[in-house]
């Protein structure tokens, strides 16, 4: 493997792991109903999808303007997988041994959401109960829990790392004079 790619993907995974650390943190300080805010989540995506434009751009300037598709998908992978595996480990810590009453407040603000949505849809009163016992037994921030999450973040990175890929890999010579 390239080494500007190593060490760009390395380097962009680290700070978007630090970026989700602080910005987790800063939650935890400031306001844990926060952590149910779907807009917090939109500006976290916009700002990773950001990081991962600029992240493949100077990749692609360090190699002189000539990325090729695997090269341009595997920095952004790096960054991105490194980065979310970085969030996911704070997380683990943080609701399992610093504050573990924090999960157990987030999962009853979780399950008087779901109520709230799903009242207002009409849902049968049977329904509602099975869907309350099941969130009261999930775990949210249990290891294999996390790690099954991680395993979706990184089909998620995956996706726009191939996006990424494809909209800033290099022309093929061949292609060029058509």
């Amino acid at each position: 493997m390239n080494e500007i790619i190593k060490k760009n993907g390395l380097t962009y995974g680290a700070i978007l792991g630090l970026i989700s650390v602080a910005s987790t943190t800063l939650i935890y300080v400031v306001d844990i109903k926060l952590f149910m805010s779907w807009w917090l989540g939109g500006i976290s995506l916009i700002l990773n999808i950001v990081i991962g434009v600029v992240l493949v751009s100077k990749t692609k300037k360090q190699l002189d303007n000539n990325i090729s598709f695997k090269d341009a998908f595997s920095v952004y992978f790096i960054a991105g997988a490194l980065g979310s595996t970085i969030s996911a480990l704070y997380n683990y810590v943080l609701f399992n041994f610093i504050d573990p009453q924090v999960k157990e407040t987030l999962k009853e603000m979780t399950i008087k959401y779901t109520v709230e949505m799903m009242e207002k849809f009409g849902t049968p009163k049977e329904a509602l109960n099975q869907t309350i016992a099941e969130l009261q037994k999930a775990d949210n921030y249990s290891l294999g829990n996390i790690f099954m999450g991680l395993l979706f973040v990184y089909i998620i990175v995956a996706i726009f790392g191939l996006i990424l890929a494809a909209i800033f890999k290099s022309k093929s010579p061949s292609s060029q004079g058509l």
